[in-house]
C-alpha cells in the first residue's frame, strides 16, 4: 500500500511525463489541432450517409481486391483446363479465366470474396451517384464547393472506369464481348483510331496485352487515383464545413448537428459494420457474374442477352439506338454510329456535369457564399433538369436491354427501338415541364401554408350551415424555416446599357435571357 504522498508524486511525475510526451508529439505532429476536429458537427439528415456509404463500399472494395491479387493471374497464354469445375474440363482458355475459375471453386472462400466484391463495386458506383443527385438538387456545389464538385464528377467517372475494367479481367464471353466494344470505339476515332487499338491490345484484335494492362490499371493507377481525391475530397469538406438544411438557429455561419466524437463516429461506425455485413449476405446469397455459366471469350461468339453492369448500360442503349451513319471523306471513314454514342455523348454528358456549377453561376449572377441548402421545390428549373437528365439516362439504360424487353413483351424489336428513340428526345422535355409544375405546385402549397395554417382533420360547421375544414397555424420553427426559404430565393438578372451608351453586347443579352428562363416561373 502507497502512503498518500508517495501516490501524489507518482500522480506527478506521471502528468509530467504524460505532458512531456504529448509536447514532444505536437512539435512534430498536429495533435492540439486535432481536439477541433473532435468537436466538428456534422448534420444528422439521412442524406448525408450517402457520401458515407461510398466510403465504405470503397473500403471493402480494397480489402476485398486485396485477397483476389493473391490468386488471379492476368495471362492471356491460352491453357487447357484441369480444374474441378467439370462442365469445362480439357476446355482452351486464357491464364486469367482459368485463375478466375479456380478462385470461384479451389480457392477457400474464393467465390464469397469475388461476390462480395462485385456487389461492393455496383453498390460503390450507386452511392458516388447519388450523394452526386443531392449534391445537384440541393445546391450543394456553388461556391465555395464548385472544386469539391469537380473532384466528385472526376471520382464518379474514376469508379465507372475501374468497374468496367474489373468487369473485363475475367476474360470470359460476356466480359469479352464488352472489350469488343471498346475496340470498335477506338477504330471509330478518325485517323488515330487504329494506332490507339494497337496500343491498346498490344496488335489485331485480341491481341494478348489488354488484360495485363487492365489488371495493372485495376489494381493500381486507377484505385490510388480514387483514394487520393477521397482524402482531398474529405480534407475540402471539413476544410469548407457541411452544407445544411435550413432551420432556426442555423445560418451560413454555423452547423448544427452531433459532434464528430463520440455521437457521429458511433453512427458512422455503425454504418460501416452495416454496410459490410449487407455486402456479405449479398456476396454469400445473391449470385453475380457466374463466369463459367458464359465460357471463356471466342471472337467469333457473343453470349445471349449481353448486358454490361448498370453504370455503362446507357452506352450499349446509345449504341442500340444511333442510327446507321457513316461519312468517308479522303479515303478515311467515319463511323459515327459507333463515335457518337460511345465517344461523344458521355464525352458531352461529363462535361455538363464539370460546368455546371460554372454555368448556373454565370446565368444567376449568384457568386455569394453558400452553407444552406435549397430545397428542390424552391429551384424548380435545376430540378427540372436534374429530372430530365434522370430520365435521359433512363431511357437509354433501359434501351440496352431491348433485346430482353423484346422478347419478354413480345414487341417487334424494331418498334422498341423506335420507341426508345422518340422517348429519348421527346421524354425528358416532358418530365422537365411536369418536374417544374410540380416545384410551382409545392410552393404554392407552402404559401398556403404559411397564410392560412396546417389542417387537423377536423370539419366545422358554421351557425349559418357552412361547413370548413379545420386549420391551426404553424409552429414557430416551421413557419421561420418555410419564410427563409422563401427569402433566400434569387432574382433574375437585369440588363443594363453599357457606360458608353451604346447597346448591350450579345453576351450579355444571352445571360439575361437565360436568366430570365432559369427564374421565369415562380409561385405567387
Amino acid at each position: 500500500m502507497l502512503f498518500p504522498r508517495k501516490k501524489a508524486g507518482l500522480k506527478a511525475r506521471a502528468g509530467t511525463a504524460a505532458e512531456t510526451g504529448f509536447t514532444a508529439l505536437d512539435h512534430r505532429l498536429p495533435l492540439a489541432e486535432g481536439g477541433s476536429l473532435l468537436r466538428k458537427a456534422f448534420p444528422e439528415h439521412w442524406s448525408y450517409f450517402l457520401g458515407e456509404l461510398a466510403l465504405y463500399s470503397l473500403v471493402v472494395l480494397v480489402l476485398t481486391g486485396s485477397y483476389l491479387t493473391l490468386f488471379f493471374d492476368p495471362e492471356m497464354t491460352e491453357v487447357r483446363y484441369t480444374g474441378s469445375y467439370e462442365p469445362l474440363q480439357g476446355t482452351l482458355m486464357s491464364g486469367a479465366y482459368a485463375s478466375t475459375l479456380d478462385i470461384s471453386f479451389d480457392i477457400r472462400g474464393g467465390l464469397l470474396i469475388r461476390q462480395i466484391h462485385h456487389w461492393a463495386a455496383l453498390v460503390f458506383v450507386a452511392a458516388i451517384g447519388l450523394h452526386m443527385l443531392r449534391v445537384f438538387f440541393t445546391g450543394a456545389f456553388r461556391k465555395p464547393r464548385e472544386v469539391n464538385w469537380v473532384i466528385g464528377v472526376t471520382l464518379f467517372l474514376l469508379a465507372v472506369v475501374e468497374g468496367f475494367a474489373g468487369y473485363s479481367l475475367p476474360d470470359d464471353l460476356l466480359s469479352g464481348t464488352g472489350l469488343r466494344v471498346v475496340q470498335s470505339l477506338l477504330l471509330s476515332i478518325p485517323v488515330a483510331g487504329t494506332y490507339l487499338s494497337f496500343f491498346l491490345f498490344g496488335g489485331e484484335y485480341p491481341g494478348t496485352e489488354i488484360i495485363p494492362r487492365l489488371y495493372i490499371g485495376h489494381v493500381l493507377f486507377i484505385p490510388a487515383l480514387l483514394i487520393a481525391l477521397v482524402v482531398i475530397h474529405l480534407i475540402l469538406v471539413v476544410y469548407l464545413k457541411h452544407t445544411q438544411w435550413g432551420g432556426p438557429g442555423r445560418t451560413n455561419r454555423n452547423v448544427v448537428g452531433k459532434p464528430s466524437f463520440p455521437q457521429f463516429a458511433t453512427t458512422s461506425t455503425g454504418l460501416a459494420l452495416a454496410v459490410s455485413g449487407i455486402l456479405t449476405l449479398l456476396g454469400g446469397l445473391a449470385q453475380i457474374n457466374p463466369v463459367w455459366n458464359y465460357g471463356p471469350y471466342r471472337p467469333d461468339q457473343v453470349s445471349m442477352a449481353s448486358q454490361p453492369d448498370w453504370y455503362v448500360g446507357f452506352l450499349e442503349g446509345a449504341l442500340r439506338l444511333m442510327p446507321p451513319f457513316e461519312t468517308t471523306l479522303w479515303g478515311h471513314t467515319l463511323m459515327w454510329n459507333v463515335l457518337v454514342p460511345t465517344a461523344i455523348l458521355p464525352g458531352l454528358l461529363f462535361l455538363v456535369l464539370y460546368l455546371y456549377p460554372f454555368l448556373e453561376k454565370w446565368v444567376t449572377g449568384d457568386s455569394a457564399e453558400h452553407h444552406l441548402c435549397d430545397r428542390p421545390r424552391d429551384r424548380p428549373t435545376r430540378t427540372g433538369l436534374g429530372a430530365a437528365g434522370i430520365t435521359f439516362y433512363a431511357v437509354l439504360l433501359m434501351a440496352g436491354g431491348n433485346d430482353v424487353i423484346s422478347l419478354t413483351l413480345g414487341i417487334p424489336l424494331n418498334w422498341l427501338t423506335w420507341i426508345f428513340r422518340f422517348a429519348l428526345v421527346l421524354l425528358p422535355v416532358l418530365v422537365f415541364m411536369l418536374t417544374k409544375r410540380l416545384c410551382l405546385g409545392l410552393q404554392d402549397h407552402d404559401t398556403e401554408l404559411l397564410e392560412e395554417g396546417e389542417e387537423t382533420g377536423e370539419v366545422r360547421q358554421s351557425v349559418e350551415g357552412g361547413l370548413a375544414e379545420g386549420t391551426e397555424p404553424l409552429s414557430p420553427e416551421r413557419r421561420y424555416t418555410l419564410l427563409m426559404n422563401r427569402r433566400r430565393v434569387p432574382r433574375p438578372l437585369r440588363l443594363t446599357p453599357p457606360e458608353d451608351g451604346g447597346l448591350p453586347s450579345r453576351r450579355s443579352r444571352l445571360r439575361v435571357a437565360l436568366s430570365r428562363w432559369f427564374h421565369r416561373d415562380r409561385a405567387r
